[in-house]
């Protein structure tokens, strides 16, 4: 997402190919940013991922980034376009990194968007001791920074600027760009105390909706105020293998409980 001006006409939206027209619908200026979803997502490695990861963490990691990897050039390319007289540009998880450049090129305000803590932290595993689960992800970290430094710096070189000798993150971070957490602080109790001196930088504003309205909204209301509150049964972003057999698991434990 880049602005360059308070109309929306001035507001121009970078996004996956298959939501443009969502976007446009809107009112915002919208382009296609990175691969079609279809070339991102290899479902069945998603849903093993973590098996896969134990059996073979290192080959498991560079599927996973493979995608990031390919289609950096063509994102940041496709930032640049746009990104001359903005005043600011904001982005999700997915391609932070280039976005992170094209900011720094030239020289506007970045505000990176995350729906869960990818910043080392202590609680993203509550079952693990926390110097594990904290230098586990600061592992992870240095991973993807060993995996996409060249291409980074290739990115960097095009627009200018110095070659980086340290990760995004921690360029993002002394950069003082804004990086909204995008979910409830109550799913990761003691991540705001952790992440206290970074409090300005890191809000917690809860998740974001567009506040659209639908015709059941009036009927789901009454539902849920009407008895014991509701058990909601999310599978995130990770298809499920079988959504027949999830139902049937799910009907079983509503039924036991």
């Amino acid at each position: 997402f880049i602005s360059n001006s308070t109309s929306p006409e001035g507001r121009h939206v970078a996004v996956q190919p298959g939501l443009v027209e969502f976007a446009e619908s809107a009112g915002l200026t919208a382009l296609p940013y990175g691969p079609e979803l279809e070339d991102f997502l290899n479902e069945d490695f998603l849903r093993n991922f973590w098996a896969q990861l134990v059996r073979n963490p290192a080959g498991s990691l560079r599927e996973l980034w493979a995608p990031i990897i390919e289609y950096w050039p063509e994102t940041g390319r496709t930032l640049l376009t746009i990104a001359d007289g903005a005043d600011l540009l904001s982005t999700g998880l997915n391609y932070e990194q280039p976005a992170a450049n094209v900011a720094e090129s030239f020289d506007i305000p970045l505000i990176s968007l995350h729906h869960f803590p990818i910043r080392p932290n202590s609680q993203l595993v509550p079952m693990l001791p926390s110097p594990v689960v904290r230098s586990a992800v600061k592992v992870f970290e240095w991973l993807f920074w060993l995996a996409t430094k060249g291409v980074e710096n290739a990115q960097r070189d095009e627009l200018g600027l110095q070659k980086a000798t340290v990760s995004s993150p921690r360029r993002i971070a002394e950069r003082g760009s804004l990086e909204i957490q995008a979910y409830d602080a109550v799913c990761f109790p003691g991540l705001a105390k952790e992440w206290a001196k970074w409090a300005r930088q890191r809000p917690f504003v809860g998740a974001l909706t567009m506040e659209l309205t639908t015709d059941a909204d009036d009927e789901v209301e009454s539902w849920i105020a009407a008895g014991t509150p509701p058990i909601c049964f999310a599978t995130g972003s990770i298809p499920v293998e079988s959504p027949e057999a999830t139902l049937t698991m799910i009907s079983a434990a509503c039924a036991q409980l």
